[in-house]
């Protein structure tokens, strides 16, 4: 079986940017000592009125491909990762393919809410693991769920934000992606999300006037123990099965949502923090494509080595829950 290696990383956030102390005169109350010292969020950006997911997706896959010193018309497959759409249909793949000229690439969307990224990627490896007429695939994790959050919501306004990343995924003689694990558990989908809109509960006048159901929300708790208990979990089963524990992983990227639970999941698996990279004290929670954004960012500040192992774990609304481990060997243009 072919290998499969990320040759590029991209990352766009849009220009529009909302503090802490931005939040708090809105919500008419300080927030700032939770969300900035148990989030890690001091601020976040969020799309303009004319923004959309295809507009971060298309600047975040352009940044890759440049990356990686691949031409559009090289990429042979294009998924997209995303659970706020550019529309109910067309896929938003089929948006962003245009847009950035991959003539030849063959396209589809992934929607595993913020695990999406995790499992787009290991969608991609096995595609170039098992077809050989695929040799590049350009993977992309957008997120523009402020366009769903209640401005008005502490619980959702002060976390969501938006932006994309993205990575080029080439076949190649040595491994790079090295082993992966997906999880899910459905009995927990009420937990959170956006129910207005679909098939199940239409938007209707009555929908848009309560102006709930069509908005994020959090509708039940989720059981603190599902990160806690299922990022390490994940993580040893993943490593397991390349004969690897915890203190061989040279860095480690998690859902970017809440810096105390990486500090608990860190502590549990008896790694130090210095060993992970985080993002969302810049750029606020962007659900699957903070993976992307945080590697992209590890990339840019000198965090990555060649033949370093690196661990990634998304995990979100459904549940959704997904690890992939890899071996760095990225090149550098």
């Amino acid at each position: 079986m072919r290998g499969a290696r990320i040759t590029g990383t991209g990352a766009y956030v849009p220009p529009t940017v909302v503090t802490n102390a931005e939040l708090s005169r809105r919500l008419g109350e300080d927030i700032d000592d939770f969300v900035s010292n148990v989030l890690g969020i001091r601020e976040r950006h969020v799309c303009g009125p004319s923004e959309s997911a295809a507009d971060l997706a298309v600047q975040a896959g352009r940044r890759a491909l440049e990356s990686a010193g691949v031409d559009p018309a090289e990429i042979d497959l294009l998924i997209v990762s995303t659970d706020t759409p550019e529309y109910i249909s067309p896929a938003t793949s089929s948006v962003v393919q245009g847009r950035l000229g991959l003539r030849r690439a063959g396209t589809f969307d992934v929607n595993a809410a913020c695990a999406g990224f995790v499992t787009a990627l290991d969608i991609a490896w096995k595609y170039l693991a098992a077809d050989e007429r695929y040799t590049r695939v350009l993977v992309v994790a957008v997120y523009a769920m402020s366009k769903f959050v209640d401005p008005l919501d502490k619980k959702t306004a002060t976390i969501f934000a938006d932006g994309a990343g993205a990575v080029v995924v080439e076949a190649s003689a040595e491994p790079g992606i090295l082993a992966s694990e997906l999880y899910a558990d459905g009995r927990l989908e009420a937990g959170m999300g956006v129910f207005a809109g679909g098939t199940r509960e239409p938007i209707t006048e009555a929908v848009l006037r309560e102006g709930r159901r069509n908005r994020l929300r959090f509708v039940e708790k989720y059981p603190k123990e599902v990160n806690e208990e299922g990022w390490p979990r994940i993580v040893r089963s993943v490593l397991g099965r390349l004969g690897k524990g915890p203190a061989d992983v040279d860095l480690w990227l998690w859902t970017q949502v809440n810096l105390s639970t990486i500090r608990g999941v860190m502590e549990r698996l008896g790694e130090p923090m210095e060993k992970t990279h985080t993002v969302m004290g810049k750029w606020g929670y962007t659900g699957s494509a903070c993976l992307p954004m945080a590697l992209h960012d590890a990339r840019m500040a000198g965090r990555l080595r060649p033949g370093d192992l690196v661990v990634m774990t998304g995990s979100g609304a459904g549940l959704a829950m997904g690890c992939v481990a890899l071996r760095w060997h990225a090149v550098e243009r």
